[in-house]
């Protein structure tokens, strides 16, 4: 899981919560050009991949996920700050299979046992092994919560695993051939978006992969 820094909301999106002031939030109701712009900063801000699994993300794979769901929290059903993009599409009922992430958690949520990717010390709270196994990182205040998360998001499923070793190996294969040095420079380099506006997918089993060399 990579750490999410949320920018300025949309001026649209402000408009709308204004007018919307007072009454009774239908996410189904949505204005879509507001809703397509909202798309487009949360792609940018997370430098399009999925802000639980990590995998690529683009507008159509993809929907807006409320970090604390809006069944349970109406009045952060248009805050910007609980929303973010989640890999997927907009198909709640008939969702790509297998089911992981942002559908797969649902309308579950439990502030004590969710970890979340708002949170700067995240990436932390996991670790990965050469295998593309997401686990809980030596971490005993977060251990239970890296562990439900792990479960809820179902981020182990083969098909991640498979994708998070493949990245991985990819990763290892470069570093084979570099000095400490060069590592460190390239580890450093990859903390950064690309040329368009993107961050590696599996960033986070990348970067903890890197990590290992420091």
């Amino acid at each position: 899981m990579k750490y999410i820094h949320k920018n300025p909301e949309p001026g649209s999106l402000t408009g709308y919560n204004d007018r919307l002031r007072n009454k009774t939030p239908n996410w189904k109701s949505f204005n879509k050009s507001v809703k397509t712009d909202v798309y487009h900063a949360l792609l940018k801000e997370q430098g399009h991949i999925c802000c639980y699994c990590g995998i690529r993300i683009f507008r159509k794979n993809c929907h807006i996920e409320h970090y604390r769901p809006k069944s349970q929290y109406k009045h952060l059903t248009f805050s910007y700050t609980n929303l973010i993009v989640s890999c997927q599409g907009e198909d709640e009922q008939r969702p790509t299979k297998p089911v992981h992430c942002g559908h797969k958690k649902g309308a579950w949520f439990d502030e004590d046992l969710m970890i979340s990717p708002l949170d700067p010390n995240c990436p932390d709270y996991f670790k990965y092994t050469g295998s593309g196994e997401i686990l809980a990182a030596d971490n005993p205040d977060k251990l239970d919560a890296a562990e439900t998360t792990i479960a809820k998001l179902a981020l182990n499923i083969n098909k991640l695993t498979k994708m998070r070793r493949k990245a991985i190996d990819a990763a290892l294969q470069i570093v084979e051939e570099l000095d400490d040095g060069e590592i460190h420079t390239l580890a450093q380099a990859y903390q950064e978006m690309d040329s368009e506006g993107q961050y590696t997918p599996f960033w986070a089993a990348v970067a903890y992969t890197f990590k290992q060399y420091f």
